[in-house]
């Protein structure tokens, strides 16, 4: 026996329609959905609707087996704006299938990241806006938003430039969709009486849809005008067909997919950037736990799309705004055609087929058996890590169900992200109504109703900072290398390779391409299918690997047949035998059905007789590491396994190459740019290890901060280079010329110097990897083998040093080189303040030279520079945590050891120059301490008549301890020992606030760590507490990164 559902009472004729509040229906719903709970029902003038309020309805009714999309009532309506498009179709009609599989594509982890850049410029031309309005400037939130978020989905997606943000006005669109909108809604209430009286909203209403078509028309007449190379949206929809049927899009579901994306990409997301504004504002504890995240992640630089999948604590504040204020506030749904009617909520609630069901999610974000007794509050944590994967099935659904969900999620995520995290990395907030209370203004979405803020630069942040700080954009990272390749000829005629793929986003079909390039680099020839493809093309003598994602936890649409030919009896005897492997693409956020469908393959083909090859591999694409996972479990699961079964009879380690010992030529690469030296000083005196000061002449947009580094691409030395020329009978003079095709930073079909190569493109120091020893070996004799047990050292030889050590062992020059890393850059900490010329740098630094077999490379080629030599660099971010408090009266305890004293002299100078800028005396500020270890005072008192100055001047006060000379340093031989012997000086400013830095070897910070755990324990003693020193240690270790930083160079 079923149960009623409860109702309002009717009026006669218009039903429930004043239980409503036309103006803004979605706070109605929750009004109702607390008085009659988890579900009710209204009547509107004959027709009924159901609606859900609870998780555990939704779940249910979330299985699309039952129940699908409906398209009634308002929704109904926009298709006179938008016809079948992705958002407006019904079930089944053809040029949704034909639009969807052909645009998912577009806004997948690929296509998304490629939108970045675009995206990051409108986002900057935002908080450009904001910063020049000034404090007393009163920003409309939800304007700004729609601006943003209009012109981010215009340019991103169909290259078109709004400039909302150069007019007062908006863009004339929002105003024609806001219209549009907002009278389907009402023309879904309205009666025919009704709407034959008010002719005027209707020739309006009709006028606007024209307008919306006429923009997009304009905007593809001028592609088709003007092509483009750009994978964007706009050009998918022009040119993409369907990978099922092979159709394009027509001219009619072209535009009316295009005002779909044009709404539905804006619309939405505005909302939810201006809900989370007025909640960062409420809630300023939330605030700033987002704004630290936002300092530890990306500090005071630009933010890139790296930045953007670290931070978790983002992330859960919009989970939890959308929990609260779903900004598309429901989901309309009826029973699927091919049931009948239904009944839900384990046998209470009888739904009859054809009622349209209304999801209503601000309810269900408020169901207080999932999200406690404090679900009305907002509270991000509960969205944050394992406490939003352990939710039920399906409690948080703002983005749709299933194969109707918002294809545009991950380009509106990142887009809220790093609006997010540029707006908390440079503004303090503030309500222009300090009263104000948060309401609802509807259209078909919500957003906040009259919201009006202030945003004034944080502390340490001035507008012009900003302004150029944001214009310096974001560069791109340097382009993906493949791993080494051996000749083409052998990948053409290589080991046949099965590589077959499930993808509706492009994710899974780009990894598949890029397995079958390194395919043939191992050896094999790859042939790449589509999983439906594959039915056919499997055979148990030939490897298959399989890489597919989940889609709400079915298969991709090339993988539906597979997967269904999987689960029959025809299956079996296709597979017994076949060797195999999966690797699984998947996003987090989806918990329930995360990695379903690379399971079931692998499951189903073990249970059928296939034999696993290697361990299923998978990536978390919201990480923003899919291809980085990808490399990984080729390295260490696949190619392993599959190596093992290669029977070359030679070694096939060598690069496709030719010698030229006749000409010379010398090409250089990094993504990096030239600063001149300015001068190059030795610090220490004759017969002193070797300390030196280098200052360097920046190039325009190189922007630092003290406590920075400055990264340099080095050359190597030319004994090392000489070392290498001898082993291998090489002349000075000789080049060579790479293949194309091989896989490698060293330029291809182009001579080459060798010295070239081995000075610019290579690490010729790096410890040579038990790889690298067995492949010396297949050239060695019996007796010339290198035993590995020689790498079983704290500091294994090089592979240079092994051949030296082998003489014998005829390796070419060939095989040598493809061991060889990549050049890397070298980092060292800044020693100058910017404060004082932004284009001067300054690093001090240690010279590597004890060795001859193992001379450093970067400090060597310092050394030689003299004024005026061009060198290559580029500035790199230290952690957020290691920069100077932007209060000038917070002490500082800086611990340093060596060199170690660099990124010290570089925060001093700033408080030097900070403190004349303020127009303030020392004594008017925090105190700052330096610790300094080093040996002698007469040889490595590094910078000594600059820190007596700053001592005399009152902007540091310095205690040093030498090592060799106790004697003078009150007896304390290391940095640590003098911190414990001015422990009651250093207690009082711990206390009072003092932030701490500590640079140097790990030592000196296991040292200072000690002396703390000492301090910890003698002081709770004196309040009769028995503390232990690992108690002592594990207190400092948990203040790591609020209150003191590490730089650690060892």
């Amino acid at each position: 026996m079923t149960t009623p559902i409860p109702q309002p009472p009717p009026l006669p004729i218009i039903g429930n329609i004043r239980a409503l509040d036309p103006a803004n229906p979605t706070e109605s719903f929750v009004r109702l959905a607390k008085e009659y709970g988890p579900i009710f029902q209204l009547s509107f003038f004959g027709r009924t609707r159901y609606f859900i309020n609870s998780v555990e309805l939704l779940n249910e009714v979330c299985d699309e087996k039952r129940f699908c999309k409906s398209v009634s009532g308002a929704l109904e309506q926009i298709r006179n704006g938008v016809g079948d498009g992705l958002f407006s179709a019904r079930l089944g009609e053809h040029n949704w299938e034909v639009a969807h599989r052909t645009l998912v594509p577009a806004f997948g982890p690929l296509g998304i990241h490629d939108m970045y850049d675009e995206m990051y410029d409108l986002a900057t031309q935002l908080v450009a806006k904001w910063a020049r309005g000034g404090p007393e400037h009163r920003i409309n939130v939800t304007d700004d938003f729609t601006r943003l978020t209009l012109d981010s989905i215009a340019l991103c997606a169909m290259g078109k430039r709004f400039n909302s943000f150069y007019s007062e006005e908006m863009h004339p669109f929002v105003g024609a969709m806001v219209r549009f909108l907002v009278e389907s809604g009402a023309r879904a209430r309205k009666t025919k009486v009704e709407a034959f009286i008010r002719r005027e909203p209707e020739r309006q209403y009709w006028k606007d849809i024209e307008y919306m078509k006429s923009v997009c028309k304009e905007l593809i007449e001028h592609r088709r005008a003007n092509p483009v190379d750009k994978k964007d949206l706009l050009n998918a929809m022009l040119f993409g067909r369907d990978p099922k049927t092979k159709e394009r899009l027509t001219d009619e579901s072209l535009v009316n997919n295009m005002i779909t994306f044009l709404i539905a990409g804006h619309e939405t997301t505005s909302g939810l950037l201006s809900f989370v504004t007025y909640y960062l504002i409420k809630h300023p504890e939330v605030f700033q736990k987002a704004r630290k995240e936002v300092d530890s992640v990306v500090g005071r630089g630009p933010v890139t799309a790296d930045h953007i999948t670290k931070m978790p604590y983002l992330e859960a504040i919009l989970r939890e705004t959308l929990r609260l204020n779903p900004t598309a506030p429901g989901i309309s749904i009826t029973s699927h055609p091919d049931q009948g009617d239904q009944v839900i909520g384990g046998g209470k609630y009888f739904i009859p087929k054809g009622i349209t069901i209304f999801c209503n999610l601000s309810s269900v974000g408020r169901d207080q058996s999932v999200f406690g007794d404090d679900a009305e509050d907002f509270r991000p944590e509960r969205m944050y890590g394992e406490n939003f994967t352990k939710l039920p099935p399906n409690a948080w659904k703002p983005f749709g169900n299933g194969a109707r969900g918002c294809i545009g999620r991950p380009f509106a995520w990142q887009e809220a992200l790093l609006a997010l995290a540029l707006i908390l990395q440079n503004f303090d907030l503030k309500l222009d109504d300090p009263s104000y209370q948060l309401h609802i203004k509807s259209t078909l979405t919500i957003k906040p109703g009259d919201l009006y803020i202030h945003a004034t630069p944080r502390d340490g942040v001035e507008v012009l900072n900003i302004e150029r700080k944001l214009y310096e954009g974001v560069r791109a990272p340097p382009p993906r290398q493949g791993s080494r390749a051996v000749k083409a000829e052998q990948a053409a005629s290589g080991k046949p390779l099965l590589v077959l793929y499930g993808s509706n986003a492009g994710t899974c079909e780009g990894l598949a391409q890029k397995l079958g390039q390194s395919a043939g680099g191992r050896g094999y020839a790859a042939k790449i299918l589509p999983l439906d493809d594959g039915i056919g093309a499997i055979s148990k003598d030939v490897p298959v690997v399989i890489v597919t994602a989940s889609y709400e936890g079915n298969p991709p649409d090339n993988a539906d047949a597979f997967v269904n030919w999987l689960k029959g009896a025809d299956s079996s005897k296709k597979l017994q035998d076949v060797h195999f492997t999966v690797f699984g693409c998947g996003h987090h956020d989806w918990v329930t059905t995360y990695q379903r469908v690379p399971k079931l393959v692998e499951a189903e083909m073990l249970a059928r007789g296939a034999t696993k090859i290697a361990a299923r591999g998978e990536s978390d694409v919201a990480k923003g590491r899919v291809f980085d996972d990808f490399d990984s479990w080729q390295d260490e699961q696949l190619w392993p396994v599959l190596a093992a079964g290669t029977t070359d009879s030679q070694p096939n380690d060598a690069l496709d190459m030719e010698i030229d010992k006749n000409a010379r030529a010398s090409h250089l690469r990094h993504n990096v740019q030239n600063a001149q030296v300015l001068r190059n000083d030795l610090l220490t005196p004759a017969g002193a290890p070797e300390k030196r000061i280098t200052e360097f002449h920046l190039p325009d947009g190189m922007p630092y901060e003290a406590g920075d580094y400055l990264a340099l691409l080095p050359v190597g030395n030319i004994q090392t280079i000489s070392r290498v020329l001898r082993r291998f009978v090489l002349p000075w003079d000789a080049t060579m010329t790479l293949r194309k095709g091989a896989h490698t930073t060293i330029p291809t079909e182009v001579p080459v110097s060798i010295m070239t190569v081995l000075g610019s493109y290579v690490e010729l120091n790096s410890a040579a990897s038990r790889k690298d020893v067995a492949t010396i070996n297949k050239y060695a004799k019996d007796e010339d083998v290198v035993d590995e047990k020689l790498l079983d050292v704290p500091h294994p030889p090089s592979v240079l040093q092994v051949l030296e050590q082998h003489p014998g062992i005829e390796l070419p020059f060939s095989v040598f080189l493809s061991m060889l890393t990549p050049m890397r850059i070298r980092q060292y900490s800044i020693s100058s303040s910017a404060l004082l010329d932004p284009r001067k740098v300054r690093i001090v630094y240690s010279v590597v030279n004890s060795d001859p077999q193992h001379l450093g490379v970067a400090t060597n080629y310092l050394k030689t520079l003299p004024a005026g030599s061009t060198v290559q660099v580029m500035i790199k971010k230290s952690h957020a945590s290691f920069h100077l408090p932007d209060d000038l009266k917070t002490p500082i305890l800086m611990l340093c050891a060596g060199t170690g004293l660099a990124p010290f002299l570089g925060f001093i100078e700033e408080r030097a120059a900070r403190i004349a800028k303020a127009g303030v005396s020392s004594s008017d500020i925090g105190e700052a301490v330096l610790f300094v270890g080093c040996r002698d005072p007469d040889q490595d008192r590094l910078y000594a008549d600059e820190l007596d100055r700053w001592q005399r001047d009152g902007v540091v006060k310095v205690y040093y301890a030498f090592s060799r000379r106790p004697e003078k340093s009150a007896g304390c031989k290391y940095a640590q020992d003098r911190l414990w012997a001015e422990r009651d000086e250093a207690s009082r400013l711990f206390a009072a606030g003092a932030r701490a830095y500590i640079c140097g070897s790990s030592a000196l910070g296991k040292g200072i760590a000690d002396v703390v755990a000492k301090l910890v324990v003698a002081k709770a003693k004196t309040q009769s507490k028995e503390l232990t020193l690992d108690q002592g240690l594990k207190w400092w270790e948990g203040l790591r990164g609020e209150r003191y930083a590490v730089d650690v160079f060892d």
